[in-house]
């Protein structure tokens, strides 16, 4: 199930790059770190959703760990 959730994110991670590169052509996957720094993404609700949908993924992932560490003990 891990190995999904790390699928699952890298995909998305790679969909909001391609959506970033669209909106701002020149940005970097590192400057996705700090998207707040171009305003152009900052407003932009498809960019938005998406990176929603990424922390929605990594908050499952961390919550599936969590609950398999719980598990261990």
């Amino acid at each position: 199930m891990e190995k999904i959730f790390n699928e699952l994110i890298e995909l998305q991670r790679k969909k909001i790059f391609t959506i970033a590169k669209t909106i701002v052509p020149r940005i970097t996957e590192d400057d996705l770190l700090q998207p707040n720094d171009f305003p152009k993404l900052e407003n932009h609700p498809l960019f938005r959703y998406e990176e929603g949908v990424l922390e929605g993924l990594m908050t499952a992932r961390m919550a599936f760990l969590a609950k398999q560490k719980e598990k261990e003990y």
